[in-house]
């Protein structure tokens, strides 16, 4: 097993050979529309997740390596590297698992849901990234991209659970940019705003899907999850040179955190 804290020797990439990437949380939503997207750039891809059906399913679709893995647990993540690191560089990192438990305000929130949201979105990043960052400082072209919210650049009632770990997982990588400056590695923040998926708001709200689907009620054109993976592709596929710090995207009908055009 590599040991993800020596650093490899130099593999800069040959011209004319494939990048590659490793996205997380990649069995449905934005992850799986970006293990599409950057398949069809023509890039390696590895689709990592819990759910072994569906990353056989993407696999099978896509043509990405799919390694089954939780990004909470360190001997998963350990196998995730030791795994993905035998078969050559790495140059980029999707840090797209995450998601919401719950609306409950700050006086009821449970401190189990806001403990499941922290592992999952903050301590989930961080130990993905500090796992793979000698792999992609190697690659001699490595990015990081950290998929947050609107949440982690504003709050909203009912939110503060989410929104105080997409807070914390936003300054992993405001951080990381500032302490790897000089290095061939990027650090990217993409912080999408309403996006209509299967399943985000589905388990916010428990499988309540009548809540979920008030969410988006009256909107005109939320986002989709391959607005988002269009906008993550863009960010990876600009000249190296050029590291987009943040891009916010949002639907036209929302123009902040609390303010959303309904019909």
């Amino acid at each position: 097993m590599t040991d993800a804290s020596v650093t490899p020797p130099a593999r800069p990439s040959v011209p004319g050979t494939p990048l590659r990437a490793v996205v997380t949380g990649a069995s449905s939503g934005i992850g799986a529309a970006t293990v599409r997207r950057l398949r069809a750039e023509g890039w390696d891809v590895v689709a990592v997740a819990r759910r072994a059906d569906r990353l056989t399913a993407l696999a099978a679709e896509t043509g990405a390596a799919a390694v089954v893995a939780d990004v909470t647990s360190d001997d998963d993540v350990a196998r995730l590297v030791a795994e993905v690191t035998g078969g050559g560089p790495v140059h980029a990192l999707v840090n797209n698992a995450g998601g919401a438990i719950g609306t409950d305000p700050v006086e009821g929130g449970a401190l189990d849901d806001w403990r499941a949201m922290y592992e999952l979105n903050v301590l989930g990043t961080l130990r993905v990234t500090q796992a793979f960052l000698p792999a992609l400082r190697a690659s001699g072209r490595g990015d990081v991209l950290v998929l947050t919210s609107t949440a982690a650049h504003g709050t909203y009632p009912g939110g503060g659970g989410y929104v105080a770990a997409k807070h914390a997982e936003r300054q992993i990588a405001t951080t990381l940019r500032l302490e790897l400056v000089g290095e061939p590695v990027r650090v990217i923040e993409v912080a999408p705003g309403m996006v209509r998926t299967e399943e985000f708001s589905l388990t916010r709200f428990r499988g309540d899907q009548d809540a979920a689907d008030a969410v988006y009620r009256g909107v005109d054109e939320p986002l989709v999850a391959d607005d988002v993976a269009d906008a993550i592709v863009w960010t990876l596929t600009r000249p190296h040179h050029v590291n987009v710090d943040l891009m916010v995207v949002r639907p036209r009908a929302q123009v902040s955190n609390t303010q959303v055009a309904r019909r």
